[in-house]
């Protein structure tokens, strides 16, 4: 239970920042579109439509030249057998039904945005989740019985920063597999979102799954668990030598529960402030191995940026449009977990952020 005196720091510290205030209404407006893609995506995310390729977003338009068949007063120009053509400057416009454009297969990039959200909030989430876990349970272990068991522990955790990340999740994805969780969506499965787009005269046919790239989920995990582990010891060392615990030792009470009890729920502000901050480290970390074809994803940002590269030069929307929601997405926890830190452990150097 959070107590008084924190709920007070947090609403002190929210009311003197106005970049906290930008971070949670950035994080929370992110959540709201995965949470509710279903009713909110203009189309399907895997809807193609090869007539509407690279249309450009709400107030641009692309010039591009191509060879075309010259006509003369409605007939094709003939000339010694051959058709005749020439080169023509063809304007495509912008059009309200996409208004961030599509790709080069004709989807719409604002739906693949959306539902891309879903890919990234849900690695950052587990594989936060995961790492945390992993990491706290050696941090907490190695801080409370030091000596060998944390020599031990931590030389383990030193080999795992040793290796740069992106290299080990990619051997690690290398070595696995690319296992994919389809997540059946519940507002598709149980008729809410296609009554709701019927009814205001949207497109239907909704993906009715979340595909979870499993294996990424493990590896971010794998990768990231080292920094939970060494804010946990950190933390381990200085309450193990704390009154109450000393005093709970002398009463019987076992190791497990000690650390339970007393060790973990004094350990678990710093952890928070960092955990908010790994969210926006393995969200970077997920759209480059699915840039790099890593990830399985196939509704995902950093897989619509790698789509976008061989149109760089005619449809650079393609690209820098899912690089802008990654931007946004993890400047916003980032300040979230700024305003987390100075909030409820000004002390914490934010270890291990982006």
């Amino acid at each position: 239970m959070i107590s008084e005196r924190t709920l007070r720091n947090l609403r002190r510290e929210l009311r003197r920042s106005l970049l906290a205030k930008i971070g949670i209404a950035v994080v929370v407006f992110i959540l709201l579109m995965a949470v509710f893609a279903p009713f909110i995506s203009p189309y399907s995310p895997g809807k193609q439509n090869l007539d509407e390729a690279r249309l450009p977003p709400l107030g641009f338009s692309t010039a591009e030249t191509k060879e075309v068949t010259k006509m003369e007063n409605g007939s094709v120009v003939i000339e010694g057998g051959e058709v005749v053509t020439e080169e023509r400057t063809v304007y495509t416009n912008a059009t309200a039904a996409h208004p961030l454009g599509t790709d080069g297969n004709g989807r719409d990039i604002l739906s693949r945005v959306i539902y891309g959200a879903r890919t990234s909030i849900l690695v950052g989430i587990f594989g936060t989740s995961l790492a945390a876990l992993i990491g706290v349970l050696v941090g907490l272990t190695a801080g409370y019985y030091r000596g060998r068991v944390d020599d031990v522990l931590m030389r383990s955790a030193d080999i795992m920063l040793a290796f740069p990340s992106l290299v080990l999740a990619i051997a690690l994805v290398g070595v696995w597999g690319q296992a994919q969780a389809p997540i059946p969506d519940p507002f598709v499965v149980t008729g809410l979102a296609p009554a709701f787009r019927s009814a205001l005269g949207f497109t239907t046919g909704m993906p009715d799954t979340v595909v979870l790239p499993g294996t990424v989920i493990v590896v971010v995990a794998l990768v990231n668990w080292v920094w939970f582990a060494r804010v946990a010891r950190g933390e381990a060392l200085s309450i193990r030598e704390e009154e109450y615990v000393k005093a709970a030792r002398a009463l019987g009470a076992s190791d497990g529960w000690t650390v339970l009890r007393h060790v973990l729920p004094n350990a678990i502000t710093p952890i928070l402030v960092l955990a908010t901050i790994q969210v926006a480290a393995i969200i970077l970390l997920e759209s480059a191995l699915s840039f790099l074809g890593f990830s399985g994803a196939d509704v995902s940002w950093g897989f619509d940026i790698a789509l976008g590269r061989q149109y760089q030069s005619t449809a650079w929307w393609i690209s820098t449009i899912p690089g802008l929601a990654i931007v946004i997405t993890v400047v916003g926890l980032n300040l979230v977990g700024d305003w987390l830190r100075d909030a409820l452990d000004p002390g914490i150097e934010g270890e291990g952020g982006v």
